[in-house]
């Protein structure tokens, strides 16, 4: 499977800034990164393996054909892509009891969903604005199942 230089850039950049909102999130403001019991390396190293194949499968996501299908001007079918990602995440992360507190109230449940949609939907508006800006000779090569 070929995959263009617009796919590359677009997909490592949104996963950069999705891990440094997720790092911002979790390190800096709520300061959770600190409760964690082993290794922080070991920790932001995985979570950087999960933010590129959550980039990946925004990218994905995004080049669906029922998106393109409706969703015609790429910075809204990036947005609407990284809403989708996002809240699907979150609803598996909560199911699957993953947090970084034990004291989970509505309001925390409220902030961390609104916080995972909007890290998505900034590596939408990436992915958008890579098909906007990234100019491309040939059409992308990605092979559409």
């Amino acid at each position: 499977m070929l995959y263009s230089f617009r796919f590359y850039v677009s997909w490592i950049i949104a996963a950069i800034l999705m891990y440094v909102a997720f790092y911002f999130w979790h390190g800096v403001f709520l300061n959770d990164l600190n409760r964690i019991s082993f290794s922080k390396a070991l920790f932001l190293g995985l979570a950087a393996l999960v933010y590129l194949v959550i980039s990946f499968v925004l990218y994905r996501t995004y080049e669906s054909k029922l998106l393109a299908k409706y969703i015609s001007h790429p910075i809204f079918r990036g947005i609407v892509s990284g809403f989708m990602i996002g809240f699907i995440l979150f609803a598996l992360v909560t199911v699957l009891g993953i947090s970084f507190t034990k004291n989970v109230n509505f309001t925390y449940i409220l902030a961390d969903c609104a916080w995972q949609i909007a890290e998505q939907v900034l590596g939408g508006i990436v992915v958008g604005l890579g098909k906007l800006i990234i100019y491309e000779p040939i059409p992308d090569l990605i092979h559409r199942d």
